[in-house]
């Protein structure tokens, strides 16, 4: 919805699904999700610069928004597995754009030049 002059405090629908991924990691644990299941540290692992405790607090986050489902088991050590629910899977077309495009970034040489 685009902002009018009438309300020009309303949200619109890119601002509300940019709002869902704001987050250095949260695309990453989504791209990483659209793998399949995986715990904490099966993330962590992929996404090495992030600290545990950002890294938990994004995934938390990303739970409360409806994008990916925690499942804990009740076993010892216990176990929590993250996937992305069929809100989160919707993102799958986007999530594959922004690394298609990511990769002609980064491929042009912009990149580089940006860091520059």
């Amino acid at each position: 919805m685009s902002r009018t002059a009438a309300d020009p405090y309303e949200k619109c629908a890119v601002e509300t699904a940019l709002d869902l991924i704001d987050g250095k990691w949260k695309g990453v644990i989504l791209f990483h999700l659209m793998g399949g299941t995986l715990r904490f540290n099966e993330i962590r692992r992929r996404a090495p610069g992030a600290t545990q405790r950002v890294l938990t607090k994004q995934l938390r986050e990303l739970e409360a928004d409806g994008l990916i489902l925690r499942t804990v088991y009740a076993e010892v050590p216990p176990r929590v597995e993250y996937r992305l629910s069929p809100l989160g899977e919707s993102l799958s077309p986007i999530i594959e754009a922004l690394k298609a495009w990511g990769t002609a970034y980064q491929e042009s040489g912009a990149e580089a030049r940006r860091a520059a």
